[in-house]
């Protein structure tokens, strides 16, 4: 990916369709581009430097060059989502608040006209006239923006934060048009990172109801996939959704449509009838570029099917949230945030040494090479340690199906890499571009997101923790359901002495009320699930759930867990009875909110004065005997990832229906 295709990538994302004849010379270079949006990339004039077929090498001079634009590039193509959500932490429900986008943003608007009213602003501050401010573009050396009817000056914006290139694309005009898409910048820290560059407002005289007439731009979001409407939607745009608990274990494999969503940006689009023509670049440290068509990967190379679990870092972030007390920032994911496929693909090491790759070399450790950095169309990166990639029993692979059809687009058609054991975020979707390299990628959510640091941490050094990688044991409960009263028909022999004790003999256990659940459990790192254990009385004491045999051979078929780890989930299911004893808590109005999974179990149970609750919980431990912490509170990070402390359940029943039950039962008895 060099600095042409991230200019291009950028003009596609923040190309302006004007309401009012504006010369295009303000915006953009004069380089030809696709349609807005678009992710047809147009190829380089420049064809030497990429070659189909053997592969080329270029000298150490341009190899500099061709890295310094790599990593521009990569830092101009990250787009306005990055801009707020990584300056500094924001509240959870700026980030993921469900805006709907501005209609306006999308019609025409209204003709200037003068605007009369008394001008009441800060006389302090001067006036700038749209033709004054338009003269502050990308290629001015101060550029300005107009936000309300407000002008900054965001010179020492651009090159304080990663992304802040892309800004330039509106710079010399509004910036309201692309917060109405990116409705993520709606919140007021970044207004108030904003308010420290404002210089003066725009003359009234270039005022419409108060505001400067709004450019028209795109929706990119407009051609997403429709998407199933069980899903549970946690923003819109981009879509982010989970997989509802009760349809997130009913099958081994998660159903395509089904699998949740998790994407920064929109979907790129490409016609299915062109998805044998995608394009697939290789660059190695030296430079050496080898191109491939999704075509040629299927047919050259032998193809591997791969069962493995994608998990969100941020999954369960809510439960962190709710059990700590203490807000994080980040999608509120309960836990539907992972879902489990059959993914087949190519080996990624397999490509690397087709395009010249010494695999040898860097299985032996005496590598400069050190990452696979992975784009995609979207300008979304990330990266992987080379020696995960390399593993022959590492399994990555770039997956061109998904449970034996075709990747849908949400999950990276046509082509996605796909890195089991570790966290979803790496597993880069709708893929064009790898990168050998010496450092990870330079993109912002591998320097600054999905990172974990202390309880005590919210104003942090980003440089100075890793990215996440392997994931930790998780489990989960997904659903839960109350059943009848179970009784004794041995009546307690009781007794009461003179001092009001007790005396019992033979006395009967108490009255029980059916409980069934269901859940999953995970490890990265391809290790197994070993014992999954539960608790209906809140930690008093435990048992242990049945594993379900998902991966034994059935009917002569063979088994649906491929690859060399344990990089699938592992389903659990238990029946058994909450004790009448264990129900000692009042139930909380206004507490803990219920997450579905609870609010399904006590939906039916009448507000009584006998009404009374328990807390199941569920933790698993892995084959490295790695266990659940007990606690949110000790893993809290203001990002919320990796919340993994013992899943929670609050359950409540009516414990008059015990007695009524137990009275019936005494009936029985003596008749």
């Amino acid at each position: 990916m060099n600095s042409w295709h991230s200019s291009c990538i950028s003009r596609q994302l923040l190309r302006l369709r004007v309401s009012q004849p504006r010369p295009a010379s303000d915006f953009f270079p004069t380089t030809p581009c696709r349609r807005p949006f678009s992710y047809s990339s147009p190829r380089r004039a420049e064809v030497g430097r990429r070659h189909h077929g053997p592969a080329s090498r270029v000298s150490v001079q341009r190899h500099l060059v061709q890295t310094r634009s790599r990593v521009a590039a990569l830092t101009a193509s990250l787009g306005l989502l990055s801009l707020a959500l990584y300056v500094f932490p924001t509240p959870p429900t700026t980030l993921d608040a469900h805006y709907a986008s501005s209609p306006s943003s999308f019609k025409p608007q209204p003709a200037p006209s003068p605007d009369n009213s008394p001008d009441n602003r800060d006389p302090d501050l001067p006036r700038f006239r749209i033709a004054e401010v338009r003269k502050h573009g990308a290629d001015s050396e101060h550029p300005w923006v107009i936000h309300g009817n407000k002008v900054y000056d965001i010179t020492d914006w651009v090159p304080a934060h990663p992304g802040g290139q892309v800004i330039l694309r509106a710079a010399g005009g509004p910036i309201d048009p692309y917060w109405d898409i990116f409705t993520i910048h709606k919140n007021q820290y970044v207004y108030e990172i904003l308010s420290q560059y404002l210089i003066g407002y725009v003359d009234q005289a270039d005022l419409v109801n108060g505001k400067p007439a709004q450019e028209q731009i795109e929706d990119p979001f407009e051609n997403d996939p429709e998407r199933h409407p069980s899903l549970i939607t946690r923003t819109d745009k981009p879509r982010n959704a989970e997989t509802p608990g009760e349809l997130l274990t009913a099958q081994f494999l998660t159903p395509n449509e089904l699998f949740y969503v998790r994407n920064h940006m929109w979907v790129p689009t490409i016609q299915d009838s062109k998805s044998d023509d995608h394009r697939l670049t290789v660059e190695l440290l030296d430079g050496t570029m080898r191109e491939y068509t999704l075509r040629e990967l299927k047919t050259r190379f032998p193809s591997r099917k791969v069962t493995a679990a994608l998990q969100c870092s941020g999954n369960r972030r809510k439960h962190m949230s709710d059990d700590s007390g203490r807000q994080t920032n980040g999608l509120p994911w309960t836990s539907g945030a992972i879902s489990n496929a059959s993914w087949e693909g190519v080996l990624l090491s397999h490509v690397l040494a087709d395009a010249g790759f010494d695999v040898s070399e860097a299985m032996s450790g005496s590598s400069e090479t050190q990452h696979v950095q992975f784009t995609g169309l979207e300008a979304y990166g990330a990266s992987i340690p080379i020696k995960k990639a390399i593993d022959p029993q590492g399994d990555v692979l770039l997956a061109y199906s998904m449970n034996d059809k075709p990747l849908p687009p949400d999950h990276g058609f046509p082509l996605r890499a796909i890195v089991p054991g570790h966290v979803a975020a790496r597993s880069v979707k709708w893929l064009n571009h790898i990168t050998l390299s010496d450092e990870e990628s330079t993109s912002q959510w591998q320097r600054k997101d999905y990172k974990c640091f202390g309880p005590n941490q919210t104003k942090v050094d980003w440089d100075a923790a890793p990215a996440i990688q392997e994931l930790p044991v998780q489990s989960a409960i997904t659903t839960l359901k109350l059943g009848e009263w179970l009784n004794s028909k041995t009546e307690p022999n009781v007794l009461k002495n003179d001092q009001d004790q007790t005396v019992s003999s033979q006395s009967p256990p108490p009255p029980q009320q059916e409980i069934s659940m269901s859940g999953y459990a995970f490890s990265g790192g391809g290790r197994s699930i070993i014992r999954v254990d539960v608790s209906l009385d809140g930690g008093n004491s435990w048992t242990q759930a049945c594993l379900l045999p998902d991966c034994v051979s059935k009917n002569g078929m063979p088994s649906p867990c491929q690859g060399h780890g344990a990089w699938y989930w592992k389903r659990w299911v238990f029946k058994g009875g909450v004790p009448l004893d264990a129900f000692k808590h009042k139930h909380k109005h206004g507490g803990r909110p219920d997450d579905p999974v609870a609010a399904a179990a006590n939906a039916k149970i009448p507000d009584s004065g006998q009404k009374r609750c328990t807390t199941v919980l569920v933790k698993a431990t892995d084959d490295a005997y790695n266990t659940q912490p007990e606690s949110h509170a000790a893993t809290w990070n203001f990002r919320g990832n990796l919340a993994t402390a013992w899943h929670r359940v609050q359950v409540c029943t009516d414990c008059s229906r015990a007695a009524t039950s137990n009275n019936n039962t005494r009936k029985k008895s003596s008749d």
